[in-house]
């Protein structure tokens, strides 16, 4: 995890080139900010016109915004969607209303989600010899389901119907199912959290249905196209 010293020397650089005359025009080299102070954000593109503004890629070097966004509307669209993958982490063990898994990286401690989310990072890196961040949107890109279904009641009648998923939910399913596709693969092994979720992440990249998340978005449309 980057260090309080490495924090305050990057502040003090960021803050000496903001130092301008009166009237003079102020612009910033946001390319300095580097998350973990290793890979940059700006640049990338999000391709899905339906979740441009929602996956949020604001040059931050630390992912963590204790929850200061959560009295807004749409809060989730102002995280760092490296920090929104975080936040899945120690909570992927919930299936409907039992919890699988309640220990290791599942107890939230924030230094254990920086060193997982830091790791996987590198994994990703390693693996596709790209950079990590933009490989996580193309994943979150190709494992967002588009359609779901929902139960509809008529008088004493249910029946299922098809419906478009909102984007912000696109966006959580597919963190959600990378989150616990990893957890499943690494509960019962020798692999670490990170090494399964950054093959998670890879192969939702490269749409392989080895993915969970993948199958899972496949299977979710398939049901939904049945049901219109």
């Amino acid at each position: 995890m980057v260090s309080k010293k490495d924090l305050l020397k990057k502040a003090k650089e960021i803050a000496e080139k903001k130092v301008v005359k009166k009237g003079e025009e102020v612009k910033i080299d946001f390319s300095d900010i580097k998350l973990f102070n290793k890979w940059v954000t700006t640049g990338i593109e999000v391709k899905d016109p339906g979740l441009k503004r929602y996956v949020n890629l604001d040059p931050v070097i630390v992912p963590k915004t204790f929850g200061r966004n959560q009295s807004t509307r749409f809060w989730k669209s102002k995280q760092h969607i490296v920090e929104r993958l975080m936040n899945k982490i120690p909570t992927s063990g919930h299936k409907g209303k039992k919890h699988y898994w309640s220990s290791a990286e599942q107890i939230g401690e924030g230094h254990t989600l920086f060193m997982i989310i830091r790791k996987t990072l590198e994994e990703i890196e390693r693996k596709t010899k790209m950079n990590p961040i933009e490989v996580i949107v193309r994943a979150v890109e190709n494992a967002a389901p588009r359609e779901e279904v929902t139960t509809v009641q008529y008088g004493g009648i249910k029946h299922p119907k098809a419906v478009d998923t909102a984007p912000q939910r696109r966006i959580d399913l597919a963190l959600r199912w990378m989150s616990q596709g990893a957890f499943q693969k690494s509960n019962k092994s020798k692999r670490n959290i990170w090494q399964t979720l950054a093959d998670e992440v890879v192969k939702a990249f490269n749409n392989d249905r080895q993915s969970t998340a993948i199958t899972k978005k496949f299977e979710t449309e398939r049901q939904a196209a049945a049901s219109r």
